[in-house]
């Protein structure tokens, strides 16, 4: 396994930068944990500066950007999902707070949902981990989990309600 990135690392690149989640990725443990922590407060801070059209369009334009940031720091770390790229788990919870229910308490539940089905990876994320090794690989398991993550919350929000 390729080593822990450090801040020159991180400065030596503006997509070594957002790979690593603006830092967020340098945590000593879980910094996969970390970037969705990181992408959960940028969320909760641009999020009241535009419309859900206009933050729809950035996650767009973060994802795809992503499957190139992604791809040239995994080559420069000699892995193309290295722990400290996290960028991947920041985006798709963009998505899923985006179109989570408000609420401390929904966006928590999604929190852990997404975590949950980050580190699982059921089917077919699992297949994109195992086998599609570069940026699209690595931001489409992710995604995939936001989907999941969606469809739990909108069981949850049913059964409760």
């Amino acid at each position: 396994m390729a080593e822990r990135p450090t801040l020159r690392f991180l400065l030596a690149h503006p997509a070594h930068f957002f790979a690593l989640g603006c830092g967020s990725g340098l945590a000593p443990k879980a910094p996969g944990t970390f970037g969705t922590l990181f992408g959960w407060g940028s969320f909760l801070l641009i999020q009241p500066l535009f419309s859900d059209l206009y933050l729809l369009t950035l996650i767009a334009i973060a994802y795809l950007w992503g499957i190139w940031f992604i791809d040239k720091t995994g080559q420069a770390l000699g892995d193309p999902d290295h722990g400290s790229i996290v960028w991947d788990e920041i985006v798709p919870f963009w998505l899923v707070l985006l179109m989570t229910p408000s609420g401390f308490l929904w966006q928590l539940t999604a929190f852990a949902f997404f975590r949950f089905f980050d580190i699982t990876k059921p089917q077919p994320a699992r297949y994109f981990d195992d086998n599609v090794k570069n940026g699209f690989g690595v931001m489409a398991d992710d995604l995939i989990a936001a989907g999941y993550t969606l469809l739990a919350l909108a069981l949850l929000k049913t059964a409760i309600s």
